[in-house]
């Protein structure tokens, strides 16, 4: 039993707030959650571990990652600040193409070993539960490899990791001109190899002009529907073409990115469930001016989740503590919205429901914090203050 320590349990109002708490863990999961002095008699005489006041939270969740990639795009970043747009940068062959050619010459344990360092960091600020995409292969045995990378990784680690197919991130340079038949002949292909082989959480795709359009994501939509997996798209980053809407009508978990989404949009989301991820390293990165439409989705009452979208090009950031601070100064997010977007919204845009609250039943993956409010989370900037991390019960 977790005692003498400050509750931030996400469950309500005001971070779910509860001075002087207990937490008490049975096995991988929590058996109890309150005030101290509402102690169960049955936990009376539980070992007591002294938290010395600290605040705990749960675990973190980053739900938007593309961790395993071969390669860099430095030069990138710099022909960005030369004044070059992301969309100019990927129409000159950069971009996400870029990035296949290191991966498909990476091997299994160069993509593991390279990926390593970046989980890493994200254990060391209390990340417990990791979405990994595919999408930089673009073709079936590099799809596979990424996807089989992220499953060990998982196992490497005290780390769950959620793993989504996003095959329709690009167009390859083998197939320019030719976005329909790749759907058709790599994408959903390498699709139902990577289920077969149980590689597979969710299934992703970029919705956008330099990737997909709205028809070619829905067959591969259909094709998840079919196999029973959840879907998640990468919408309305660069422009308005239809993706959350799209989102929203397969009943999508996330619809992700968002820029440019509506007050429509954001209407669609929440009477579809779907949660809208933001991603304020991207908006960083590239110079972004078009911010998502944070006031719609509170007045539509849509979920929002925070993540890194930890990538080579487009947001090289693998700091959650970051990221909540940039939702929070640059999409004007609350320290409260920031910190349920990487908890309890962060678990619902990867559709986990056993994960992001501090109550009976979910499961004990918990953050103890060098602090006394749960503000100083997003209110810091490069600073850590997590004194441990407990994953499954298990510190």
């Amino acid at each position: 039993m977790l005692c003498n320590a400050r509750l931030a349990t996400m469950v309500g109002a005001d971070y779910g707030l509860i001075d002087a708490g207990c937490v008490v863990l049975n096995g991988d999961l929590i058996a109890w959650a309150g005030p101290e002095d509402g102690l169960p008699a049955e936990y009376a005489q539980a070992e007591r571990r002294d938290m010395g006041g600290r605040l705990i939270t749960p675990g973190l969740v980053d739900c938007h990652t593309h961790l395993v990639h071969g390669g860099n795009r430095a030069r990138e970043f710099e022909m960005r600040l030369q004044g070059a747009s992301y969309e100019e940068v990927a129409r000159a062959g950069g971009g996400i193409v870029s990035t296949v050619g290191a991966t498909r010459d990476a091997n299994l344990d160069s993509l593991i070993a390279s990926a390593l360092p970046r989980l890493d960091a994200m254990i060391a600020e209390g990340v417990c539960t990791v979405e990994i995409k595919s999408g930089y292969g673009l073709d079936l045995d590099t799809e596979l490899r990424m996807l089989r990378a992220a499953r060990k990784l998982g196992e490497m680690r005290p780390i769950r990791v959620v793993t989504s197919f996003l095959g329709a991130h690009a167009v390859p340079k083998d197939y320019a001109g030719r976005a329909d038949a790749y759907i058709d002949e790599m994408c959903i292909p390498a699709l139902r190899a990577a289920h077969a082989e149980g590689l597979v959480d969710a299934v992703d795709g970029f919705c956008e002009g330099i990737a997909f359009d709205t028809a070619q994501i829905a067959r591969v939509f259909d094709v998840a529907r079919e196999l029973g997996l959840p879907v998640k798209l990468h919408a309305e980053q660069l422009s308005h073409i239809g993706g959350t809407k799209l989102a929203a009508e397969y009943d999508a978990i996330s619809a992700d990115h968002v820029e440019y989404a509506t007050a429509a949009d954001a209407k669609a989301l929440a009477e579809a469930g779907t949660v809208a991820v933001l991603l304020p390293g991207a908006f960083y990165t590239v110079h972004e001016t078009q911010a998502p439409p944070i006031a719609a989705f509170r007045d539509e009452g849509t979920d929002m989740a925070l993540a890194t979208d930890c990538n080579p090009g487009s947001s090289p950031l693998a700091s959650v503590l970051l990221t909540m601070n940039m939702g929070c100064t640059l999409f004007r997010l609350t320290p409260e919205e920031a910190l349920r977007g990487v908890t309890l919204n962060g678990a619902k845009a990867l559709g986990m429901t056993d994960r992001g609250q501090i109550a009976a039943g979910q499961r004990a993956d918990l953050c103890v914090w060098n602090i006394e409010h749960p503000a100083e989370l997003a209110y810091r900037i490069g600073f850590n203050p997590l004194h441990s991390r407990i994953f499954g019960g298990q510190q």
